[in-house]
């Protein structure tokens, strides 16, 4: 750990003041130092700052010790750095944005070319002129699909270069679906974002709204009951579930495995209809608000959604055995699509694609919050890092997780109300929120101003770290392998794009 650096905890308001201002160089230097250590950014951004310069703002995560560091350096705007992305891959991404959003050159990057064309910006493309990776030869093509896919999916664009069916290269433009979100976060009531949070990935709903309230809390010292946290955790944990489910069954339908397909499917229904009798709403909107919760789950309703998850466990046991046993399933999925673990971690992925390849990074446990602080979680691993493994590891955590929520459920008269009132959040304080989606670890950055303003705002979904997931995994693969890839990391466009 660095002693320049600022050592705080999830979910824990500071002082802006106490934040160490270094240098430019010194910051970079340090992030890569931190990271040799066995720490991971998992926030680097800009804002500008009351003078004019942009602050760029670097956090990294101690998984060991349980803290976060913080610090912090002022620059011109379209000042200059050198880049430290050809020996931390983690930070090409975000050397990257930096770049787009303020034009601050990070000199020597490999790969300095648009995230998401950011409004405003210095440094902007339009999305036509996007510089794809180009390959020469007579026997290399390249394959295009998207923006516009068939069904629901998101807009985004995917580049093969491909040698005959086999994939060389994969390259993915993202922007389609930029929305300006964490600048929405700053206008208006900073109590009454909520609803907005939720709106940031429709499949994240409690992840990022309970990483949004958390942020407030913090920030204006409210205290929330063990009653509301238990409700808060059981929530994140059926939206696991759901979504691993929703997984499973886009597996086995890419694969023409029709009784996973519908078997998945159908318990994934359940889960979210049990959602809908807890709080109102089958996503879980309108739950968890700045102080608690709006909705109790009194105990005839505890007693039915425990019936609910022995028949629940029992289907599960039995399509699992099918789906994992098939050996035309197995053929399909095993050695298909691998990450290494060393790739893993040089890519700064995380959430359950580094479960399955044996990275045990899990915000419930690394930066534990909320219930979870008593509550110790043990994060599920693999290691083979291919289809069959991200496939696997979400049957674990769902295991998991229904475990948990027993635990909870079974509890005698859980104590606290459900919600107290939000306070004026104090001044010129800075807070980091991290919330361990189904994903991966959804993080939220708030700072206010001298006047208890929010004033900047900052959102980092799993989805921005791990794209760079699937382009790994792809490689070496055919093209006709790519939706399974695709969906066994089943990424967004619109919580990466913000």
């Amino acid at each position: 750990m660095n002693s320049k650096w600022l050592t705080t905890n999830n979910s824990v308001a500071i002082p802006r003041r106490q934040i160490p201002v270094l240098h430019l160089s010194d910051l970079m230097e340090g992030i890569a130092a931190q990271i040799q250590q066995g720490l991971r950014v998992i926030q680097f951004f800009g804002y500008e700052a009351a003078n004019g310069n942009i602050s760029v703002v670097a956090v990294l995560s101690d998984d060991i010790s349980n803290h976060l560091t913080v610090a912090t350096a002022q620059t011109e705007r379209g000042g200059r750095y050198d880049s430290i992305s050809n020996t931390v891959l983690t930070m090409q991404l975000f050397e990257r944005n930096l770049y787009e959003e303020y034009g601050i050159v990070p000199e020597g990057h490999p790969w300095l070319k648009p995230v998401r064309y950011g409004y405003g910006a210095t440094v902007r493309s339009e999305i036509a002129d996007y510089p794809f990776y180009k390959s020469t030869g007579g026997e290399v093509h390249e394959t295009a699909l998207g923006p516009v896919h068939g069904g629901i999916t998101e807009s985004g664009h995917f580049r093969f270069l491909c040698h005959g069916e086999d994939v060389f290269h994969l390259e993915i433009q993202t922007g389609y679906q930029h929305r300006g979100v964490e600048a929405l976060f700053t206008t208006g009531n900073p109590m009454n974002k909520s609803a907005l949070a939720e709106s940031i990935a429709g499949d994240t709903v409690i992840g990022h709204v309970w990483a949004h309230a958390l942020a407030i809390e913090a920030m204006s010292g409210v205290r929330v009951s063990a009653r509301a946290e238990i409700i808060r955790a059981i929530a994140l944990e059926l939206e696991r579930i759901a979504m691993h489910l929703s997984g499973l069954s886009g597996m086995s339908l890419d694969i023409g495995f029709l009784p996973g397909a519908s078997t998945y499917g159908r318990l994934r229904n359940t889960i979210m209809d049990t959602m809908l009798m807890i709080s109102g709403c089958r996503f879980g909107r309108g739950l968890i608000r700045p102080g608690g919760v709006l909705s109790d789950i009194e105990v005839k309703s505890r007693e039915h959604v425990l019936r609910i998850f022995d028949d629940v466990s029992r289907d599960l046991e039995i399509i699992n055995e099918y789906f994992f046993n098939d050996p035309g399933v197995q053929s399909l999925i095993e050695y298909m699509g691998t990450v290494s673990t060393e790739a893993a971690w040089r890519a700064g992925i995380i959430g359950i694609a580094a479960k399955s390849s044996g990275l045990p990074i899990d915000a419930r446990a690394d930066q534990p919050y909320g219930v979870y602080v008593k509550d110790s979680i043990e994060p599920v691993l693999l290691k083979a890092g291919d289809v069959a493994a991200r496939a696997r590891i979400r049957v674990l955590e769902i295991e998991q997780s229904i475990e948990l929520l027993r635990r909870w459920l079974n509890l005698g008269i859980m104590t606290g109300g459900i919600k107290e009132e939000a306070r004026l959040m104090k001044a010129d304080s800075f807070v980091v929120t991290t919330v361990e989606g189904w994903r991966g670890a959804v993080t939220h950055t708030s700072m206010t101003g001298r006047n208890s303003e929010l004033e900047h705002y900052r959102v980092t979904d799993p989805s921005f770290h791990n794209w760079i997931a699937l382009t790994l995994a792809m490689r070496g693969n055919g093209i006709s392998d790519f939706p399974l890839c695709n969906r066994s990391f089943d990424l967004s466009f619109s919580a990466h794009d913000l």
